[in-house]
């Protein structure tokens, strides 16, 4: 039975999910709330384009021009990069926008609440360390910053198989990346122009024609650094870098839209809960359901006591373990979990008051765990006189037997000093079982646990069955496994096991529609 397989229903599925509802619940409200915060934390910003062509024309030869004909895809756009983000081009447009003046908490106008209180925190921490600085110092920090914050939200990449080249601008508004975008793209033709009129002046002075024509070239670009969009030959440029396509405002923030990534966070959040239910499934050993204790140790699960139990579900099991006992002309049996706090004493004193009242038979229950007796409290009987006084002679078995209701009779532990070892495996534990066999119809015995005294173990053999006791969510297989082990060698007949405290995680509603 161990190794067949069974085949998983919707139910078997609907019970790891319910089972483990606070996993479930907990990593998707993380997942969600995650990525809320992430989505409240991240500003929106938009993305604005320049086109640019690197065609290498000039009036005159320089090394700084040579043979880009020849420049490899990868060195091409390698270089233009650098230039573009280089700091003349980068100051030039932070000049000319004034960037340097813009507030230190500018995002806080497209910011979430919460990220705007984590600018301004920023904000002022900046501020606090600029005012401690002289005034002189305090603009270039502020110029430094403007530039490295240009530099940092400035990207070039190449067309590929072309001398073209894009320039990305990225600002919190939509207006904003457009005027960076163009600004930096005629900051960049302006300073191309600057080192053809440089190199022009250098051969033919400041006099030449040529060389005047580029430096009113350069004054008419340098009154457009605004970025405001131009008539395209305007835009164009004499240089030999040119402005093929000038920036349009954008009409949507980059990357994906807040609904789409709440959709796709819960359907992640969804999988990854779901997921890890059935991790936590698959790495808990303890027995779930009836048919945990039917797979894994090889014996008839007897049935099984709710968290919650009533009466009918005591009286329901009982009826199970009578046809059992009847069926195998048995009359004793032995009460035992691997674990301590397992219900074994419950159970039995519920099992033996239905065959008493109910079943109408002549019921004796034995309280054997003379470590942690607990089965005098149950029927509210003196601890006194019990199963130790008996072994030790001091007391007769009839007098240590106590009325506890209708053909339900009680033996309880007592009180001894000696090893309950030593009083167990004695001859006259053997001789009482055998005389309550006689007097008796059912003769059922509660014991230690199996994995902390051999106790059960000792008396197990004196007796005709062995009933096993297991907590649902606690006990692990392994140790149950174990814990019987010497019952299978010593052949001491187990004839099955119940599941206390057994929950039942689907809701009715639901469990009656699949």
């Amino acid at each position: 039975m161990e190794n067949e397989a069974r085949i998983m229903t919707l139910r078997d599925y609907l019970r790891v999910v319910f089972r483990h509802k606070a996993v479930v619940i907990t990593s998707f409200i993380t997942v969600m709330v995650t990525v809320a915060l992430g989505i409240m934390y991240k500003t929106p910003n938009y993305k604005a384009v320049v086109t640019m062509l690197v065609s290498g024309a000039k009036p005159v030869e320089s090394p700084y021009y040579r043979d880009l004909s020849a420049m490899s895809n990868l060195s091409l756009p390698l270089t233009q990069s650098e230039i573009v983000r280089s700091d003349p081009v980068m100051e030039m447009t932070v000049k000319a926008l004034g960037l340097w003046q813009k507030p230190l908490d500018y995002e806080c106008r497209f910011a979430s609440p919460l990220k705007s209180a984590l600018v301004k925190l920023e904000a002022k921490s900046t501020k606090a360390k600029m005012e401690r600085l002289p005034e002189d110092q305090q603009k270039a920090y502020a110029f430094r910053m403007a530039l490295e914050d240009l530099r940092n939200n400035v990207k070039v990449e190449p067309v590929r198989d072309t001398n073209l080249f894009t320039i990305t601008a990225t600002d919190f508004s939509a207006m904003g990346s457009a005027i960076i975008a163009n600004a930096v793209s005629r900051a960049y033709v302006v300073f191309d122009l600057q080192q053809q009129a440089a190199e022009l002046q250098l051969k033919y002075g400041e006099k030449h024609p040529a060389a005047l024509q580029l430096q009113e070239s350069i004054e008419k670009m340098e009154k457009n650094l605004t970025g405001v969009p131009l008539p395209n030959i305007e835009a164009i440029g004499p240089a030999s870098v040119k402005v093929m396509e000038q920036a349009s405002i954008p009409l949507e923030p980059s990357g994906p839209s807040h609904k789409i990534i709440g959709i796709l966070a819960l359907f992640m959040a969804s999988f990854l809960s779901v997921m890890l239910a059935f991790v936590f499934e698959y790495a808990d050993q303890t027995f779930k359901d009836p048919a945990d204790i039917e797979d894994f140790l090889n014996v008839p699960c007897l049935g099984f006591i709710p968290k919650k139990a009533k009466v009918e579900n005591y009286r329901d099991l009982a009826d199970q373990i009578y046809l059992i006992l009847r069926d195998r002309g048995a009359k004793t049996s032995l009460f035992c979990g691997a674990l301590a706090d397992e219900g074994v004493t419950t159970t039995l004193a519920n099992v033996g008051q239905y065959f008493a009242q109910a079943a109408g038979c002549r019921t004796l229950l034995i309280d054997a765990n003379l470590r942690r007796p607990f089965l005098h409290s149950r029927f509210n009987l003196p601890e006194t006189e019990g199963l130790a006084d008996v072994i030790c002679g001091k007391i007769s078995l009839d007098k240590s037997i106590k009325k506890a209701g209708n053909n339900l009779d009680v033996i309880v532990a007592g009180k001894t000093s000696l090893n309950p070892v030593t009083l167990l495996s004695s001859h006259v534990m053997a001789d009482i079982l055998k005389e309550a066999k006689n007097r008796y119809d059912l003769v059922l015995v509660d014991s230690p646990a199996l994995n902390e005294f051999r106790d059960a173990l000792i008396i197990g053999p004196y007796l005709d069955t062995v009933t096993l006791v297991i907590n649902e969510r606690k006990t692990r297989r392994q140790v149950v496994k174990a814990a019987i082990a010497p019952f299978e060698r010593s052949k001491t007949n187990v004839i099955g096991a119940l599941l206390n405290k057994r929950t039942f995680p689907i809701p009715k509603g639901i469990y009656h529609r699949v």
